[in-house]
């Protein structure tokens, strides 16, 4: 039997615990490593060289979809696969833009994740029931979302621009310069016709990139 060795990336250690049992149910999935921010995920997927990486987009610093690019930028073939607690459309469409395999959703039945790892390890693309739902209601509406023309790396600086981040902070977790930084912020507001910073939160909130809880969190 071939094994399918798996990175787990979620800020919750029992979490983590919670994922790693229910996948080591199968005798064919070996959680090779496991990570709670993106620069650990980084380092880990360097080591192992895991068959699929199960990612959770909210962790501390930087998110998922963030840690999806740095992984993919030393490993195009790196296999990502989304488990979130987010359905919001805008989400998902970065997300598979940044080069992700799969999304599924925290709400979703077991078998569905368990699925979706077989799947993607094989080099197919997963959703789970929900999202494929809600992307087709969107297409059906024709809904066009203010952040739809935002590139994986402009949303992620809007993320942290509404949660309170400075340029500085940004540019650090990013590791881009503060000039980039604030040439981005420029470039985000001009796309979706932001006034100022405030309509940039306003926006963001709408779109569910962060929760309302979540503002101005350092």
């Amino acid at each position: 039997m071939k094994k399918i060795t798996i990175l787990l990336v979620d800020d919750h250690p029992i979490v983590r615990e919670g994922y790693r049992r229910l996948l080591e149910l199968r005798p064919e999935f070996v959680v090779c490593a496991e990570a709670e921010d993106a620069s650990q995920a980084y380092e880990a997927y360097k080591l192992h060289k895991p068959d699929v990486v199960i990612m959770d987009l909210t962790l501390v610093g930087v998110s998922g979809i963030e840690a999806t690019r740095r992984i993919r930028d030393i490993d195009k073939s790196a296999k990502v696969l989304i488990f979130s607690m987010h359905a919001q459309s805008a989400y998902v469409l970065k997300a598979f833009e940044a080069g992700v395999r799969g999304y599924i959703t925290k709400g979703s039945p077991p078998a569905e994740l368990i699925k979706a790892v077989e799947v993607v390890a094989e080099g197919g693309r997963a959703m789970s029931e929900d999202i494929s739902k809600a992307l087709a209601a969107d297409r059906l509406r024709g809904a066009v979302q203010p952040l739809d023309d935002l590139s994986p790396r402009e949303m992620e600086v809007l993320r942290l621009i509404a949660t309170g981040a400075s340029s500085e902070a940004i540019a650090d977790l990013l590791h881009l310069s503060v000039k980039t930084v604030r040439n981005i912020h420029y470039a985000v507001k001009a796309k979706i016709g932001a006034d100022n910073d405030a309509h940039l939160v306003l926006l963001a909130l709408a779109a569910g990139i962060i929760p309302a809880e979540n503002l101005f969190t350092p």
